[in-house]
């Protein structure tokens, strides 16, 4: 490379900083334009109120607890011979 071709190259891309300086300015918004407002959130806690005893209370059914209706000593109930 010719020096001439070292400061070419070092002159274009100056020019091409600046150029791309200013069209960035020009095209994105300035800080100000970036503000934005939020709402507010409130924390989650971990802890929880006691449920309402008209819904659960000690004496309620439990859906998870495994019931026996009857004493059924057929293995395989839908078998035809019985």
């Amino acid at each position: 490379m010719k020096q001439k071709d070292i400061l070419l190259i070092v002159v274009v891309v100056f020019i091409s900083a600046l150029v791309s300086l200013f069209v960035s300015k020009a095209l994105f918004a300035p800080h100000k334009g970036r503000q934005q407002q939020v709402e507010v959130v409130t924390p989650i806690s971990d802890s929880f109120p006691e449920p309402d005893s008209r819904y659960f209370n000690t004496q309620a059914f439990d859906p998870t607890k495994l019931i026996t209706i009857g004493g059924n000593t057929n293995p395989t109930p839908f078998n035809a011979k019985q």
